[in-house]
């Protein structure tokens, strides 16, 4: 896999009737969409755990692929190959940005002490990449969820103990992140939930959670971290229940607990569907409440309830995320690729051709979404729709002008309302599809 990435041509855009595999089509880093390059839109980040970590280990079998990239892994030498590998990864794919958890990037000692001296040897060769190639870290986190000790939970354990190691992680993390120059801090609750109530303090749980939460925040501006921190939602998945279970559910835990000022979302496409909902129904959550801050993008197979982590192919899905994106005026944070190839495809060159669907798909996806933006008629039928909101009885209740007994007396002087205007919601989809396909 380490001669595959350094002899891999970099990765140009020839267009959409290109024969070219590793070449894209949609993904022009330069062309200017609604005022902005690409690249701009799409900053896209390398997932360091699934891109150099994660070799097809499932429950039912051992690994397909290859990632040891030359070196023994469990050791330091492989913690320096897998830098070498995904820099000249993300080199020949123009990709701008990588995210981290603390032990992707080391093997994980028994003592914390040694674990994090052999974080900084690697953040000290990371940081020499970085300089020669100008690619950035979007974000790091801490892996709070795989060590044993995790296992009901870090910031919600039963064990105070437990809560000071994972504590330890945070800080250091937010060290590394810091000094790698990462933009924001994230914070999946793996095991942040429990399997049954009929052993677990919900209260204290998610109080304790958020006393990590406010350290972390206090930490992390003390050593001069100025990124938002983010939460990502997933409602199952290793635990039954977990408490970030949706965009809307965060963001009430956010507000009640006080941390809504210096905490936005990470929203995952597949976390969405597990959650029952759709991925843009998320990303709508989120923006309207002030809190879309990055997302990761994959998808799921809806006919597995579990997360499968695939790299995205659906336009359709991908448009509507983007025309989200465009009307939240951006992201704070980018595009990270939480996606790993299928268990049979174990090649390197795969791993290519799942970078290059990706990056191609949000690329058509922004196109799209532009293009519905500038064809105007699904926001001048939402426009429509509600306009009986600017004006009369309307604009009364939109602006808080109106008492309960008003409004009464003015539904008695109707007598029976007219029902409300079609929502033609078949239109619409058309619309899109004449956009999208015409």
């Amino acid at each position: 896999m380490k001669t595959f990435f350094e002899s891999l041509p970099p990765v140009r855009y020839e267009g959409p009737q290109t024969a070219n595999p590793l070449a894209f089509r949609f993904y022009d880093a330069d062309r200017v969409i609604l005022g902005k390059p690409m690249r701009e839109h799409l900053p896209f980040a390398m997932a360091w755990w699934h891109t150099l970590c994660a070799a097809g280990t499932d429950m039912f079998g051992r690994d397909t692929a290859d990632k040891s990239f030359g070196a023994e892994k469990g050791t330091m030498e492989h913690a320096r190959a897998k830098v070498d590998a995904g820099f000249a990864f993300m080199q020949k794919l123009g990709i701008r940005y990588f995210c981290f958890h603390d032990v992707d990037l080391v093997p994980e000692a028994d003592d914390i002490k040694e674990t994090n001296r052999r974080l900084d040897e690697i953040s000290d060769y990371m940081l020499t990449k970085m300089q020669a190639s100008g690619i950035r870290c979007l974000w790091g986190t801490a892996n709070l969820f795989s060590n044993p000790r995790y296992m009901n939970g870090a910031g919600t354990s039963n064990d105070p103990d437990v809560f000071c190691f994972a504590a330890a992680q945070v800080k250091k993390a937010l060290d590394l992140t810091v000094k790698l120059g990462g933009k924001h801090y994230l914070f999946w609750g793996g095991r942040e939930g429990y399997e049954t109530l009929l052993n677990t303090d919900v209260k204290l749980e998610q109080e304790n959670m958020a006393r990590l939460m406010h350290l972390a925040v206090d930490y992390g501006r003390s050593i001069g971290f100025a990124g938002d921190f983010y939460v990502e939602p997933k409602p199952k998945e290793p635990m039954k229940h977990q408490y970030d279970f949706d965009a809307a559910t965060a963001i009430g835990f956010l507000r009640q607990y006080g941390l809504d000022r210096d905490f936005k979302l990470n929203i995952e496409a597949n976390h969405a569907t597990l959650a029952g909902h759709t991925f843009q129904h998320e990303l709508r959550i989120a923006s309207i409440n002030g809190m879309l801050g990055s997302i990761d993008a994959n998808q799921g197979d809806l006919l597995l309830g579990w997360d499968t982590d695939e790299f995205p192919c659906n336009v359709y899905d991908a448009t509507l995320c983007m025309l989200e994106v465009l009307k939240n005026g951006g992201l704070t944070g980018g595009f990270n690729f939480d996606a790993k190839t299928r268990r049979p495809s174990y090649t390197a060159q795969d791993l290519a051709h799942a970078f290059i669907l990706g990056m191609d798909t949000y690329a058509l996806g922004l196109i799209k979404a532009a293009a519905l933006i500038e064809d105007g008629r699904l926001d001048r039928f939402v426009a429509q729709r509600y306009a009986g909101y600017q004006t009369g009885i309307g604009a009364r209740i939109r602006t808080g002008q109106t008492t309960l007994a008003e409004l009464a007396a003015y539904a008695e002087s109707l007598g029976a309302p007219a029902l409300p205007e079609s929502g033609r919601q078949e239109y619409l989809e058309s619309v899109v599809n004449s956009v999208l396909f015409g």
